[in-house]
């Protein structure tokens, strides 16, 4: 496990990896197994999923991370790795499609070291074991009870007991290593909850049917404030980075136990 706020000119220095008897993989065989398990035609998504930029046809060592950050490439290239495997990758719906600048910077550097760049998106938000709902609600100690919404990406659940809004902040506080941002009166009682990683302020209004205590997501938008002061629902956010650096680490893991393959998470830190 690599924590990177600094350049990656500092991991390159510290670990020399040699990639030796690691058994190798065809880059077609791990799409299949990752396909399978995440099943990517199930969703309507806003970038392709799967193998985003063609590097080398044999996989070894792979990197995972949140984000496809000229930061996390740089990790990629010291620590030799022959794929990066994300949650946010390129060519998001309506950006433009032109190679400039800071795209072209990223996809010179994939191409240059002939690293395969795959990600997935709603997928891994949504898998019920490994995706991002499913592994938040264990590091928060939420006991799922059902999903739903569009594609199914919010999720409800119940705590292990009963706590004050101010006390629940807290506690997700101390688990995601961030503040959140808790809208609601900090002695509000927080039973059960709704949830959405990642940039998902847009479902307070879902959460609020729903019938919970109180929703989370990882940013907040201006009506939220409204939505909570109006309907009694506390609304907290916890950071978009923060809510999704367990789903990409759980599949790294997967394929490591599955394949044999030399997996390494790196955390490149984001504060929003």
């Amino acid at each position: 496990v690599f924590l990177l706020g600094a350049k990656a000119k500092s991991v390159r220095q510290s670990a020399l990896f040699e990639v030796q008897g690691i058994g190798a993989m065809q880059r077609s065989d791990v799409l299949q197994a990752l396909d399978s398990v995440l099943e990517p035609w199930r969703f309507k998504d806003y970038c392709p999923n799967g193998l985003q930029v063609e590097g080398r046809a044999d996989i070894r060592r792979i990197v995972t991370g949140v984000t496809a950050s000229a930061a996390l490439i740089d990790a990629a290239i010291a620590l030799q790795a022959d794929a990066i495997l994300v949650h946010h990758g390129y060519f998001w719906k309506n950006e433009d499609p032109r190679v400039l600048g800071m795209k072209k910077s990223r996809l010179a550097q994939l191409l240059a070291h002939d690293i395969n760049l795959i990600a997935y998106h709603l997928p891994l938000d949504a898998h019920p074991t490994l995706g991002n709902n499913a592994t938040l609600a264990r590091v928060l100690g939420i006991t799922p009870l059902g999903q739903g919404g569009e594609q199914n990406l919010l999720w409800r659940g119940e705590l292990a007991q009963p706590m004050r809004l101010a006390d629940w902040a807290g506690q997700v506080q101390r688990q995601l290593g961030r503040a959140p941002l808790a809208l609601g009166a900090a002695d509000k009682l927080i039973r059960q909850v709704a949830w959405c990683t990642g940039g998902a302020p847009g479902m307070l209004a879902d959460a609020v049917a729903l019938g919970v205590d109180a929703y989370l997501t990882g940013e907040a938008s201006e009506p939220c404030a409204h939505i909570a002061a109006e309907t009694g629902v506390a609304f907290v956010a916890a950071g978009h980075h923060a809510t999704e650096r367990y789903g990409v680490q759980a599949l790294g893991e997967h394929l490591a136990q599955t394949l044999g393959l030399d997996v390494r998470w790196v955390d490149i830190d984001n504060p929003i």
